[in-house]
């Protein structure tokens, strides 16, 4: 019994200094405009996802899985898990395409990796999916945000006050019209998520298709970025273009 405790606890101590001895990623120097960009084109470095799953093809980062192997994980960006305090204000741009006619993501920001295994990010989350039924709300992925769903609609400018209380009142385009502006399956998208404060905004193609204010109890300051593989389909989708441009706290 004393030899097993000691030799779990010799286990114990190297897988700690094993974790210390790992080198922090730190954050790509920004280019003279402050943009940082996030992928290389050419390979995976800087980033860490299941394995068999995520790949770059056509100098584009893809996400493929078949149904019956699929999993809810995402592909995290290591210099925001080694550095989740840096990224709470920032303009988040990209593409996504999505490949195929089912399949569901989307882009995590100021999140929380709440399943180390499984490199599952919960918390706020740039909806993407194959139907165009949620492409363009905020979603509280995992319940990381305090179980709340989806939190701003398209077509929406969504409040939570600070007793964690919902409201909500029509963009200046319906929830119709901002759609149109989302390209079918097999077209790249562009997008731009603003994060500053209590205030997120998220575009898609030039139009805002959803405005949120979190001054909930509840609120994600800041946290990880990772791209996300949703379970139940069979599906592929690409990213490409990722860069981010932090901004000073005001």
């Amino acid at each position: 019994m004393t030899r097993v405790f000691t030799l779990t606890l010799f286990a114990l101590a190297a897988s700690v200094a094993l974790a210390q001895d790992k080198p922090k990623t730190e954050i790509p120097a920004a280019g003279a405009d402050g943009w940082i960009t996030l992928f290389n084109g050419k390979d995976l470095t800087g980033w860490e996802g299941l394995e068999g799953y995520w790949s770059v093809v056509d100098g584009a980062i893809q996400c493929s899985e078949q149904k019956a192997t699929s999993k809810q994980s995402d592909l995290i960006l290591l210099c925001s898990k080694d550095n989740p305090e840096k990224f709470a204000d920032f303009e988040l741009r990209y593409s996504w395409k999505m490949v195929t006619p089912e399949g569901n993501s989307g882009v995590q920001i100021r999140g929380k990796i709440d399943n180390a295994k499984m490199l599952h990010v919960g918390g706020y989350q740039a909806d993407i999916d194959a139907g165009n039924g949620y492409t363009g709300i905020i979603y509280d992925e995992g319940g990381v945000a305090g179980g709340r769903g989806i939190m701003s609609k398209r077509g929406e400018k969504t409040v939570w006050d600070a007793e964690n209380k919902r409201s909500a009142t029509p963009l200046d385009k319906s929830d119709a019209d901002i759609k149109k502006a989302i390209k079918p399956v097999g077209e790249w998208n562009e997008c731009v998520v603003h994060a500053e404060g209590n205030h997120i905004v998220y575009s898609i193609n030039g139009q805002v298709t959803t405005d949120l204010t979190d001054d909930s109890p509840k609120a994600c300051k800041s946290g990880v970025i990772g791209l996300q593989m949703h379970g139940g389909f069979t599906m592929t989708i690409q990213f490409k273009d990722l860069r981010i441009k932090l901004l000073e706290k005001k």
